[in-house]
């Protein structure tokens, strides 16, 4: 027999997601670090006691924050990674584009693009001093992200799409680099949006770089 979610449980997960939702409002708006439980309580339209009654600490709604990112994020990258791959099936070998690197990179711009505060998040508590939860919630989704390019590179090189002798771990952070340079310049500009008109070009060099010689599947120096 099937056991529904009870009325609370439901309140309470809607609740949390808004508060997941609030923060990363806030955090295109100003430093992660100056939110407080306040303002998220006046974001949502609730006490500042009702926070603590979805979150135990101020710790766990940054935690919860980065959990969305991670799943949200991951999927919509896959998903548009599975697009590409479908469109491209009816290319040889040797000739198949590099069209799901590409949706991915797109995809990760479009989600910054959409959700500006997420960096921010990320980048606070990269440059905090110490081991701490949520800075091992940002390295677990940094490796799920790795994991994701390095199945895209090294089915490329199977494809013969790149050069057959293409270093793939540091073409996975060349790529992040890529994505992360992009971002940095749009916070500084303020100018998130610019992303999208210049992340096409900024790929289309990275393409270059990694594009196998004509020649390459047959082993010609």
């Amino acid at each position: 027999m099937e056991v529904l979610d009870t009325p609370v449980k439901q309140r309470t997960e809607v609740r949390q997601a808004s508060l997941v939702e609030a923060a990363l409002l806030l955090a295109a708006q100003r430093s992660p670090a100056s939110i407080t439980t306040g303002d998220l309580a006046r974001a949502v339209g609730i006490t500042q006691g009702a926070v603590f009654r979805h979150f135990a600490s101020k710790e766990a709604i940054w935690l919860a924050v980065l959990d969305w990112v991670t799943e949200t994020l991951l999927t919509q990258l896959q998903a548009a990674a599975d697009a590409a791959n479908l469109a491209s099936d009816g290319h040889s070998k040797g000739q198949k584009p590099l069209a799901p690197l590409h949706a991915v990179f797109l995809a990760h711009v479009d989600f910054v693009v959409a959700h500006p505060g997420v960096p921010r998040v990320m980048f606070q508590e990269l440059q905090s001093p110490g081991d701490t939860a949520l800075k091992s919630s940002v390295r677990g989704l940094m490796q799920r992200y790795r994991q994701l390019l390095m199945q895209l590179l090294t089915q490329a090189q199977d494809d013969q799409t790149i050069a057959s002798d293409t270093d793939l771990p540091s073409a996975a952070v060349l790529f992040i680099g890529s994505v992360q340079g992009l971002v940095m310049q749009a916070l500084m500009s303020g100018n998130v949006s610019a992303m999208t008109k210049q992340a096409p070009g900024v790929f289309a060099i990275y393409q270059r770089g990694l594009q196998a010689a004509p020649n390459d599947s047959q082993g010609t120096p």
